[in-house]
């Protein structure tokens, strides 16, 4: 019966193909920026967002609806490590990187899971998750300005008219259509924002001329050098702490706790996993795309089997390249229209958050957690050794997560 149920779940429906195919749309401008930015395959970067979404889901029981692709994290340290090293050695120090999450998956699993739990209160996971969609807005609003990309600038009043019109369609889509169309709203979106793109001649269809039919991804085999190991391997810190944050604004989302089942472990292990397997074939690592959790909560669907069937037509599309081309064509200012919408939500996420808190949020010891978390992870405070960077969401959930257990609770400091 199980076996069956779960066929049954992953049984693909007309309504559930068209919203994978927009999960993989809303995905698509960051991933591939990365590899774009470091010099790595974009082909590539789409096949091991497809195959580190399999194992994460694999991994964690396939409970999680969640979508992993290139991780914006590793940007410097991989553009440094290849300049320096190569590419190949860039890729070996990130597989290496990959194991340190396996490692911490195997410390959690041995100390306990609910060491995890007792670390992100809603006074922490609150406002830990309205940092990720502060930190990404200025993201979006860059790519509606059409600043995103520097080898293809757009005209300000350009890329704004644009934006707002994918905006308007698909705000419009979701408060008044009818039918499949109330399905696609990011679909009908991109589409019309594409549309008011031709006349206004800021689409680059030279890609999709040179692009082959068929293309075979240009696989990598990684080198292991000390150096290279020794300069990648401390990066993985701040996206480990980061993938906490990430879980936790899934489950907030969905109103399940992660950390307890499937289990903090499995999910870190899942994630380096798939980091590991990214660099062994030429991919960049990959992380949770914040972007799509912003998408579920805006349009309530939670099947975990929606993110597998998108991971799936994304390995598929990496050995088309004309897909891929016309993919690419998008423009910046149609993507950041529409991730306004889904990164505003996430910050309605963590306010409904904290509204769980269960003693008054104005009291001191959430004032001051709350206050804190924000001003550290959207006020631009970093801290930098090598390849070390600690700031934004990293920064903001360590200093959540130390103000929960150094200050003393109300009760406490009225006894003493």
């Amino acid at each position: 019966m199980a076996v069956k149920n779960w066929i049954a779940k992953y049984k693909l429906t007309y309504k559930d193909s068209l919203f994978s195919v927009q999960i993989l749309l809303v995905a698509f401008g960051a991933l591939f920026t990365v590899p774009i930015l470091t010099g790595l395959d974009p082909n590539v970067a789409l096949f091991t967002a497809g195959a580190g979404t399999l194992i994460f889901h694999f991994t964690t029981k396939r409970a999680i609806p969640v979508f992993l692709a290139s991780s914006f994290a590793y940007t410097a340290p991989i553009m440094f490590a290849t300049k320096t090293w190569g590419i190949p050695a860039a890729l070996g120090g990130l597989a290496v990187a990959g194991l340190v999450y396996m490692a911490i998956s195997g410390i959690i699993q041995w100390r306990g899971r609910k060491i995890i739990e007792t670390l992100f209160p809603p006074v922490v996971v609150g406002p830990v998750i309205m940092v990720i969609g502060l930190m990404l807005a200025p993201v979006a609003v860059s790519m509606a300005l059409g600043k995103a990309n520097p080898g293809h600038l757009i005209p300000e009043k350009t890329a704004l008219l644009i934006a707002m019109t994918s905006l308007a369609a698909t705000v419009s889509v979701f408060l008044f259509a009818r039918g499949t169309l109330k399905l696609i709203p990011i679909i009908c979106g991109l589409g019309a924002g594409y549309l008011v793109s031709i006349p206004l001649g800021v689409l680059d269809f030279s890609v999709v001329a040179d692009a082959p039919w068929i293309a075979f991804p240009g696989f990598v085999i990684p080198e292991f050098k000390f150096d290279a190991i020794v300069y990648l391997v401390p990066a993985a810190v701040v996206p480990i702490i980061v993938h906490f944050s990430d879980i936790l604004a899934v489950g907030e989302v969905t109103e399940n706790n992660y950390l307890i089942e499937p289990g903090a472990h499995r999910t870190l292990l899942g994630n380096g996993i798939a980091t590991t397997f990214a660099a062994c074939v030429g991919g960049p690592p990959v992380r949770i795309y914040a972007e799509i959790t912003g998408m579920l909560a805006a349009l309530k669907r939670f099947e975990p089997a929606l993110m597998v069937w998108a991971a799936l037509f994304a390995m598929l599309l990496a050995f088309f390249g004309k897909l891929g081309a016309v993919l690419q064509t998008i423009p910046s200012p149609v993507s950041g229209g529409i991730l306004i919408i889904f990164l505003g939500t996430l910050v309605v996420v963590g306010i409904n958050c904290l509204k769980k808190t269960r003693t008054e949020l104005m009291d001191l010891r959430n004032l001051l957690i709350v206050a804190l978390i924000l001003v550290f992870g959207i006020g631009g405070i970093t801290f930098s050794a090598g390849a070390f960077t600690l700031k934004g969401v990293g920064l903001a959930t360590i200093v959540g997560v130390i103000l929960n257990l150094i200050l003393p609770d109300k009760m406490t400091t009225n006894e003493s």
